[in-house]
């Protein structure tokens, strides 16, 4: 009556059958890799999973991979959300601005900081991290639990800890009070690092440290810790995840590890000439 055969009604049916049994292969996948993290975005995943979908001979692209996570309700929402950490209203020195319209061409040239919050069901702590601006990598981060310089500093001391150059370093910040600290700039001065910051009180000029505070806070910290312990604990493993797991589209998927680690060669010869 329709112009369908009855063997063609049947091979259409196993056809779909199998498609069916080929996509819960995708969801099976995409719960797996966000069980480390949780809120990796599509085109990510179709980066990360693309290997596993050939080895499988699952043929889908990143616009199927889209459609599929949306009909199963599996896309990533944006989450919104702001508070002030940065008093830049004060009477300390606020260094010019070498960051503006530069760009890293190596690990360890600038490094960008910067303050967010974290909300635990007990209290509110405050991260801090410093993260090199060539690679993406977070190489220093202390969450502490009031505003002071001191838990800024800690975060800064890692960085500097780990540090594999000696040629020039520029810390780059907002006007924060802590960062303009006395105490912060001679940590700066006495390890020969350059400071700069942000001309006014335009949050932009900070973009990639920004960023940053959200890839952490909206891709991993999911759930409210229960205190400022736990919450250290997630952070520590959110950073190792982010730092070694998470491909970067600014950095052609590859993971922040994998770019400062390929620089380190080049870096360490000029250096040791």
């Amino acid at each position: 009556m329709f112009g369908i055969s009855r063997q063609g009604y049947y091979q259409r049916e196993q056809r779909a059958n199998i498609r069916l049994k080929k996509l819960q292969q995708v969801k099976l996948a995409v719960v797996q890799e966000r069980m480390s993290l949780p809120r990796l975005g599509t085109r990510k995943l179709y980066h990360q999973l693309k290997g596993v979908f050939v080895d499988k001979g699952i043929k889908i692209g990143r616009d199927g991979l889209f459609a599929f996570l949306r009909s199963e309700h599996l896309l990533i929402k944006p989450r919104r959300s702001y508070q002030k950490t940065t008093n830049s209203k004060h009477w300390l020195h606020k260094h010019p601005n070498l960051y503006k319209n530069r760009k890293a061409v190596r690990a360890d040239e600038f490094w960008v900081s910067d303050i967010t919050y974290i909300d635990t069901a007990e209290k509110t702590g405050y991260l801090s991290l410093v993260t090199d601006a060539f690679s993406r990598k977070i190489v220093g981060y202390h969450l502490h639990e009031s505003l002071h310089t001191d838990g800024v500093s800690v975060a800064l001391k890692m960085a500097i800890k780990g540090r594999t150059t000696t040629q020039e370093l520029i810390h780059h910040s907002d006007r924060g009070l802590q960062y303009c600290s006395s105490q912060y700039q001679e940590i700066l001065s006495s390890n020969g690092i350059l400071p700069s910051m942000t001309d006014g009180y335009d949050c932009y000029q900070n973009a990639l440290a920004e960023r940053i505070n959200g890839i952490l806070k909206y891709e991993f910290i999911i759930v409210k810790p229960k205190n400022i312990d736990q919450a250290r604990t997630l952070i520590r493993e959110a950073i190792g995840l982010y730092n070694t797991r998470r491909p970067h589209l600014s950095l052609g998927y590859k993971t922040p590890d994998q770019v400062y680690k390929k620089s380190l060669p080049i870096l360490l010869n000029k250096d040791y000439i």
